[in-house]
């Protein structure tokens, strides 16, 4: 499923495990809950199930994406510096722009990923990520978007630089 040198491509979009609420702290920094550390764990491991392994993590630099991701990795793997197909390291990309973003904007970060990548995940935030999934497939889309620890798998036909529409295979809510 993630091979991209038969160009097939695979793009796992991803929201965010459980954040504290504090208003105390910068939204940026708020980090995940007990539940939330679990739902991430979760979410690897479905991942590693469905063979939806990374070649390229696209990420939020804010905490919670962060360590959602720390988790997903250990969730696949157990040791957060793998993650990749048979055990590579996938390629991690903290991206500013990722964070409070439109969808055209997510769009245009899994645009700039290398084409030879078969599997793309993004860990982003609402309603970026859930906006994002309807616009690449508005007839399959969630009336109310991607909840924590949503996964929307899509299948783009298209190489990444070109990538506009693409059919939702599948979504998945990981609980841990």
């Amino acid at each position: 499923m993630t091979d991209g040198r038969n160009g097939q491509r695979t793009l796992v979009l991803l929201r965010h495990a459980k954040a504290e609420q504090s208003p105390d702290a910068p939204d940026a920094e708020r980090p995940l809950t007990a539940r939330g550390h679990a739902d991430a764990a979760a979410a690897g491991a479905w991942l590693a199930r469905h063979e939806l392994l990374p070649d390229v993590v696209l990420c939020s630099p804010a905490r919670r994406t962060r360590q959602t991701w720390h988790g997903v990795a250990m969730g696949m793997t157990g040791s957060p510096a793998e993650g990749g197909p048979a055990g590579s390291t996938p390629a991690v990309r903290y991206e500013p722009t990722a964070y409070e973003a439109h969808p055209d904007e997510l769009l245009e970060l899994v645009r700039s990923v290398d084409p030879a990548a078969g599997t793309v995940l993004l860990i982003a935030h609402n309603p970026g990520i859930s906006l994002l999934s309807a616009l690449l497939d508005p007839d399959r889309a969630d009336p109310d978007g991607l909840r924590t620890t949503d996964i929307a798998v899509h299948r783009p036909a298209t190489p990444w630089p070109t990538l506009t529409h693409t059919p939702l295979l599948t979504r998945h809510t990981a609980r841990g």
